[in-house]
Order: C-alpha cells, then sequence, then structure tokens
C-alpha cells in the first residue's frame, strides 16, 4: 500500500471522495456510503500500514517524552488532524450553507458509523456528544427528573462502582443525591485475583440497595476502570441487574471503543458510552451515548442537558446542534474508520496487538523491579497495573502527584500513578502502582526508559517523603 498522503493531498483526496458521496440526492445516499465504509473487507497483512507511515501519523508526538499514557488524553494521526483542519474550514468559508447543507447529514454518517461498529439496532439510539461526562449527565438527569417527579421513591438506589471515575462521581452527587436518591458505592478489591471477586462484591451492592424494602432505580457500572484500571465482567453484572429487577444499565465505557469489545446486543444495557478520542484515535473531543429503544420501539426520554432549538426532537438531534461550537470532530469518524482499517484486522486487530503488547511490557516491568500486577492478563486491555517497588516510600495521593511529577520533568517520562492504602495487618505492601498504556505508536523503548528510571531511583536510595510540595 502506498505511504500516506501529506495533510494537503489528504484534504484533496477528501473532498474528492466527499463530492461524489453528496453530489446525489437519493434519499439513501448517506446510508449506503456509510455501508461502504464499514463493509469494507479487513486488510490483509501484506498490505497494511508500515511502521514509518506510522511515526509519520504521531510524529507531532513530542519525541523527547515517553508518552505512555495514552488512556488519559487518547491520540489522533496527523492525517485525520488535517481532514478535521478542512471540516473548520469548510464551515468558517461559509457558515450558513455549511449549517443548513452539511453539518446534519454529516452528522448522520458519523452516527450510523458508530451504530455499526457497536452493533446498536437503529441509528436514532445512538447520540454524538462531547465526551463520556456529558453522556453521564444526561443519564443522570433523567434519573433526577425522575425522583423529583414522583415516579421514584425518596430513598430508592442508585447502585455504582466505588472506582467509578470522579466526574462521573461528581454528576451522581449533584443530580442523583441532591434529587434523593440513595446512592451505593460498591467496593471492589485492589490488587484483582479474578472476575468472581467483583461479581460477588457486585451482588452484595444490590442487595443493600434493595434493603428496607427500597428499589434499586440504576446501576451506573465501568466497563474499563480509569485509576485502578481493570476490565469490568460488564455482560454478567448487567444480567446479574436483569434478574434482580434494576430498572436501568448505564455502562460508562471511556475506554471502551477501540480498547474493548463493543457489541450493544450481547451487552444488553439500558445506556453505554464511550470516548471515541481515547482509543478510537479521534481529535478531542467526542464520545457518543447509546440508548437502548423499548421494546415497543420507544425511545427513552432523554435529553442534552444544553437546551437548543433542537429540543424535543430525540436526544440523536438534540445532540446534533447544541449551540455555535467546533462540530469538526464529530465529523471525521468515517475518516477514522478508513484510517483503523489500514491496520491488519481493523480496530480487532489494534485491540489484540494493544493487550497483548501492554501485557508484555507489563510483566518486564514486573520482573525487573520485584512486584507484581494489579489483575490477571485478561483482565486488562490496553491499560495494566503495574506495582513500583516498596522502597520507593509511596504513602499518600499527593506522594503519587509528586512522582509522577519527577518522572515528567527529569526523566521525560509522563504516567499515572495510583496509591494503593495498605489493608489491615498488611507488611510491607505495593501501595503504588503505574497505569501503562499501549498504542500503535508505542515502542518497548519507551518503557524500558521507565523501568530504567526507576531502577535508577531505587539504587540512589529515593524516597517520596524527599520530594517537596
Amino acid at each position: 500500500m502506498a505511504s500516506l498522503s501529506p495533510p494537503e493531498e489528504a484534504t484533496a483526496s477528501y473532498h474528492h471522495r466527499h463530492s461524489k458521496r453528496y453530489s446525489s440526492s437519493s434519499s439513501n445516499g448517506v446510508e449506503s456510503s456509510v455501508s461502504d465504509f464499514v463493509k469494507r473487507p479487513k486488510i490483509s497483512a501484506p498490505n497494511s500500514i508500515s511502521s514509518s507511515e506510522i511515526e509519520s501519523e504521531f510524529s507531532h508526538h513530542d519525541p523527547a517524552f515517553a508518552r505512555i499514557n495514552n488512556g488519559s488524553f487518547g491520540c489522533c494521526p496527523s492525517s485525520i488532524l488535517a481532514l478535521q483542519r478542512n471540516w473548520q474550514l469548510q464551515f468558517l468559508r461559509q457558515p450558513d450553507r455549511f449549517y443548513f447543507d452539511e453539518l446534519k447529514p454529516n452528522i448522520s454518517e458519523s452516527r450510523s458509523v458508530i451504530k455499526r461498529l457497536i452493533n446498536a439496532e437503529h441509528d436514532d439510539e445512538v447520540s454524538i456528544v462531547d465526551n463520556a461526562t456529558t453522556a453521564a449527565a444526561i443519564v443522570l438527569q433523567q434519573t433526577a427528573w425522575a425522583f423529583r417527579e414522583g415516579r421514584f421513591e425518596k430513598g430508592d438506589a442508585v447502585v455504582m462502582l466505588h472506582y467509578a471515575y470522579g466526574s462521573v462521581k461528581k454528576s451522581v452527587e449533584a443530580y442523583v443525591t441532591r434529587s434523593g436518591g440513595h446512592v451505593i458505592e460498591v467496593q471492589l478489591p485492589f490488587p484483582v485475583i479474578s472476575a468472581d471477586e467483583i461479581i460477588n462484591r457486585f451482588r452484595n451492592g444490590l442487595e443493600s440497595g434493595k434493603a428496607n424494602g427500597r428499589r434499586v432505580r440504576l446501576a451506573l457500572i465501568d466497563h474499563v476502570t480509569s485509576m485502578p484500571s481493570v476490565v469490568i465482567p460488564i455482560k454478567e453484572l448487567v444480567k446479574i441487574c436483569r434478574l434482580e429487577g434494576v430498572d436501568q444499565v448505564f455502562v460508562d465505557a471511556a475506554h471502551g471503543i477501540g480498547c474493548v469489545d463493543v457489541d450493544m446486543k450481547e451487552i444488553g444495557a439500558d445506556f453505554y458510552t464511550s470516548n471515541l478520542h481515547k482509543w478510537f484515535f479521534a481529535p478531542p473531543s467526542v464520545a457518543f451515548l447509546y440508548c437502548r429503544k423499548s421494546s415497543n420501539g420507544v425511545a427513552t426520554d432523554l435529553h442534552h442537558p444544553v437546551v437548543s432549538n433542537e429540543y424535543g426532537n430525540g436526544l440523536a438531534i438534540e445532540s446534533s446542534w447544541v449551540g455555535t461550537r467546533d462540530y469538526s470532530a464529530q465529523l471525521v469518524v468515517p475518516s477514522i474508520l478508513e484510517f483503523v482499517n489500514r491496520f491488519e484486522g481493523g480496530i480487532d486487530g489494534i485491540k489484540k496487538r494493544n493487550h497483548e503488547c501492554v501485557v508484555e511490557m507489563g510483566e518486564m516491568l514486573v520482573k525487573s523491579w520485584g512486584t507484581q500486577l494489579g489483575c490477571p492478563p485478561e483482565m486488562c486491555a490496553s491499560m495494566i497495573m503495574v506495582g513500583l517497588p516498596v522502597c520507593l516510600g509511596v504513602s499518600s495521593d499527593s506522594d503519587v502527584q509528586k512522582l509522577r511529577t519527577l518522572l515528567r520533568e527529569k526523566f521525560s517520562i509522563e504516567i499515572p500513578i495510583y496509591f494503593r492504602p495498605p489493608g489491615d495487618g498488611e507488611i510491607d505492601p505495593i501501595t503504588g502502582y503505574v497505569r501503562i498504556s499501549f498504542q500503535v505508536y508505542n515502542k518497548p523503548a519507551d518503557y524500558h526508559r521507565l523501568r530504567d528510571a526507576i531502577k535508577e531511583l531505587v539504587r540512589d536510595g529515593f524516597k517520596c517523603t524527599s520530594l517537596s510540595d
């Protein structure tokens, strides 16, 4: 396969393809073009994207840094950034025409691509929003209305995982707690030995939610917890929710698409959200929110928290216009699929290789440092937790922030660190864990730099207490 075009050529090629796509007035023009994208055969190994092309696509990354933290902010290839810029210029060149003629059909195309990627039933089950935090606000806003309007009884429960993302916890506080809901946080073990530990603790959380005649109105479950990072047995937990009579299940999969298998029909949740800018190569920021239609085909009454003149036309349409803003990150989704399909096996091949590589690098660090992983390899995706040497003396959240800053400023390594408080009776436990990510642009040398930096600190007798605030 020929190498990727420079940005100017990529933009011209994009113009050529899309001018053909929208020149037809056929009512099914968008649908057929999206099918062409999604049903394209996977590219075989001999024609896959080359290592040099991958390096070119991510040459805008700072070469001085070992960037092993894709999980926090993701990455975007240069060719997609060029196409995004083209969309921005199209809008700025003639905003009125773009608003009336281009914006909605192109966002609809992006939604159709996502619908097929996640195996949803209907296009209007998919809404495009800024990020998973926005999606959580949409779902939890509906829960708050149900409490305030009397459809849920005061004191009915919402069950969530203790390791839910911080902003989602704040949204639960802002919407559910203030509206009279009783919030139960399921405490999860870490390190994790098996999925059964999580399943059993979740069952206990649901039982607590149903105590004293309460009903569990919503279960909020992560697909991949952020920190510490563990893949949750989501299908099993959703099935348990159904058996236990939980009204609705919302899966927060900020790290979902491009990182783990995402199939709406297999997972069976009512709501599912995933960022596309973390593991699907989108520019920041874009995410989808899946809302399953009821058995009678009626969509759930959800609304975007930013009310525009599209209010009442369904969440997908409401989300497609929330006032004047930059929608370009949403519009490049079909082009991202083209990029992904240049890799052997497409998105599934990328996920598999990233998982295998992050496990390999994690085990290399464990062997070098004499520590342990935070979970079995089968419970990680493209991120894994690796214990730090005990002698570093990680003893607080403040310590991990200071150590993270030291690794960035002295060793040019960007890596999140997690503090695990010691349990009762534990002697010299591992209390500090790094979360390493692996994405297509990473190389073993990135992780060797981390390995050697920590070994240098250990050799020098470093302790976190030596770091000032």
